[in-house]
């Protein structure tokens, strides 16, 4: 991963804090602008000036995503991208869904410093062999259309566009933006 060394492991307990400290914000010079059509919808990537610095909430749901397993799934997963230094530099949260054997990435964010290092890449990878372990057809994603780096670095790694909700932020602090889902098939 660019000459940095940096190990991908199941979270554990003593990763809580760690990962619920991350800083998953993002600065951006560009968003994708959606316009919903009557076959569908269409995207169309507008600069912003000045850039858009996009800082997410805390989690209010409570919920612990970083104890390595979900007690009552063990199908979920959390991993980390532990730093040579010893330190979360990334995670994904993970869930699988058995009806439609869809492995769903619930949160997946890499700290500010250790961008543009694979480490994203490499906690995709850790994703797709869950999802090949437990015999899921493809990995299913929900991205904000103003991530546009996100939403780069996916299509890079094989995710395409495969929906929209244009309600999913209305009434949050993301109201305005628009919900792009996007998959990939597991091979």
């Amino acid at each position: 991963m660019d000459g940095m060394d940096y190990v991908i492991r199941t979270a554990g307990p003593e990763d809580a804090e760690a990962v619920e400290s991350l800083d998953g914000s993002f600065t951006t010079r560009t968003v994708f602008e959606v316009t919903v059509t009557e076959a569908g919808f269409a995207l169309r990537e507008v600069p912003v000036d000045p850039p858009l610095r996009k800082v997410f909430p805390p989690d209010v749901t409570g919920e612990d995503t970083a104890d390595g397993e979900d007690k009552e799934d063990p199908d979920s997963r959390t991993y980390v991208a532990v730093g040579p230094d010893g330190a979360v530099a990334g995670f994904a949260v993970l869930s699988y869904a058995a009806w439609n054997r869809r492995l769903t990435v619930e949160d997946i964010e890499v700290a500010p410093a250790h961008r543009g290092r694979g480490v994203g890449r490499a906690l995709v990878g850790h994703a797709v062999g869950h999802a090949r372990e437990r015999g899921a057809r493809h990995l299913w994603l929900e991205v904000t259309s103003v991530n546009a780096p996100a939403i780069h670095a996916y299509r890079r790694m094989g995710f395409a566009f495969c929906g929209l909700d244009t309600a999913l932020y209305d009434g949050t602090p993301s109201a305005g933006e628009q919900a792009l889902f996007m998959s990939m098939p597991v091979t």
